[in-house]
């Protein structure tokens, strides 16, 4: 059985593959990106976007780190989930 890495270097190995998945990174980021900004501009701590959200902070937390780590990635659906309260939060006056 091969390791997550294993998998990871050989699905990797095909051209096409391999700019699908870096396709995909640019718009995760992209999407994390814009979503701390908002978060900022708005002048929002995490915790009011977490109450927003009907979540935690750590949660938020959790989502900014990987943009700054890039560690770990969220999915696209938590991404979307989330989107929504960060737009809003960026047409506030």
């Amino acid at each position: 059985m091969l390791t997550h890495a294993e998998l990871k270097a050989k699905a990797l190995a095909d051209p096409e593959a391999k700019a699908e998945y870096e396709r995909v990174n640019r718009e995760e980021y992209a999407l994390l990106d814009e979503m701390l900004a908002a978060r900022r501009s708005a002048g929002l701590t995490q915790a009011q976007i977490a109450e927003r959200m009907g979540t935690k902070a750590p949660a938020i937390a959790r989502l900014e780190n990987a943009l700054a780590s890039g560690k770990h990635s969220p999915s696209l659906d938590t991404l979307n989930t989330v989107d929504p309260s960060f737009r809003a939060t960026s047409m506030r006056d």
